[in-house]
């Protein structure tokens, strides 16, 4: 692999392996950090994007990161500290999940470890997953902290994964190793520790030569409805959001 581009520690980083890009979550140089999704984070992950997209060729994209996490989604931090922006930060998570399940290209998540709340919907946005099987979990975490899904996640986690399963992982907050996840078809394939990343590299491969806007007209219209959900605004009014 070589470098595409290069950003601080703390920031998420482009590499690529061919013709796939593999976009990490962060961070450059930090085993474990827990890659939440801060504004700025969310900035630099649509900056790499763009970087992806402005290429020509064939292409695919795979998602991973290093360590335990692969990320453990919201910065809690932030928003409980700014929660007047609580509105604004929701739809700009949003607009990422939008950007991934439309992306023109294919995506594969490499779930490295610990695929938490918005996290494990990172995940979910990806055409395909690949976890670690050995360790790491993927869970909604949300009903055994106090929040609710607003109208977009909710979109999202029940249409990717269908109705049973995503009241079960919603409404219990299951955690979900790499087996049962399988099994559930929240993921498509697992791999040990140290083949994960090598799986998912090997899947998105297979696939570059679909790149381009007829695949993205494929998947918007297969999406569509959790990309109609996933533009609503979040509002006062519809936001079904806030800590208990």
């Amino acid at each position: 692999m070589f470098t595409v581009s290069g950003y601080p520690s703390g920031m998420p980083y482009l590499e690529r392996d061919g013709d796939v890009f593999v976009l990490y979550l962060g961070n450059r140089g930090q085993v474990d950090s827990e890659n939440r999704l801060h504004p700025d984070w969310i900035t630099e992950v649509h900056a790499l994007l763009d970087e992806v997209e402005a290429t020509e060729g064939k292409a695919a994209l795979v998602t991973t990161s290093t360590g335990k996490y692969f990320t453990n989604g919201l910065d809690t931090d932030w928003l409980f500290a700014n929660f007047d922006q609580s509105n604004t930060y929701l739809d700009a998570v949003h607009a990422l999940f939008a950007r991934l399940l439309a992306f023109p290209m294919a995506t594969v998540a490499a779930v490295n470890g610990h695929a938490f709340g918005a996290g494990a919907m990172v995940a979910m946005s990806h055409d395909f997953r690949v976890m670690r099987s050995d360790r790491g979990y993927w869970c909604l975490p949300e009903i055994s902290i106090g929040m609710s899904f607003p109208i977009g996640m909710n979109a999202l986690v029940s249409q990717r994964l269908g109705n049973q399963v995503a009241l079960e992982a919603m409404t219990t907050g299951a955690r979900y190793g790499a087996a049962e996840a399988l099994a559930k078809g929240i993921v498509d394939a697992t791999a040990e520790q140290d083949q994960v990343l090598a799986a998912a590299l090997a899947r998105a491969a297979a696939l570059t030569g679909t790149r381009g806007p007829n695949l993205a007209g494929v998947k918007s219209r297969l999406h569509e409805p959790v990309l109609t959900a996933l533009a609503v605004r979040n509002t006062p009014d519809n936001l079904n959001f806030m800590p208990q």
